[in-house]
C-alpha cells in the first residue's frame, strides 16, 4: 500500500516538474512579449495598443500565480513523499 502510494506521488511530482519547468520558459517569452506590447503602446499612444499591453501583462500575472501553485504544489508533495519513505522505512 505505502509503495503504491509512494509511486503515484513519484509520478505526480515528475509530471509537475515538467509542468513548472514549461512554464518558467512561457513566462520568459510572455514578459518579453508584454515588454514590446508595452513599448509598442507608448509610441502608438493607442487606447486599442494599450489594452493589448496591458493585457499582455495580465496574462504573465496569470501565468506566475500558476507557475507559484505548482511549486507550492511540488513542495507539498515532496513532503508527503518524505513521509511515505519514513512509513516505509519504519516498517521494515
Amino acid at each position: 500500500m505505502i509503495r503504491r502510494r509512494l509511486a503515484a506521488t513519484s509520478k505526480r511530482l515528475k509530471t509537475l516538474r515538467a509542468d513548472y519547468e514549461v512554464t518558467g520558459e512561457q513566462i520568459h517569452h510572455l514578459v518579453a512579449d508584454a515588454e514590446d506590447a508595452e513599448t509598442r503602446a507608448l509610441v502608438a499612444e493607442n487606447t486599442g495598443i494599450s489594452r493589448d499591453a496591458r493585457e499582455a501583462r495580465e496574462h504573465v500575472d496569470a501565468m506566475r500565480r500558476h507557475h507559484n501553485d505548482l511549486a507550492e504544489e511540488i513542495a507539498q508533495l515532496e513532503r508527503r513523499q518524505d513521509e511515505l519513505l519514513d512509513e516505509l522505512t519504519s516498517t521494515q
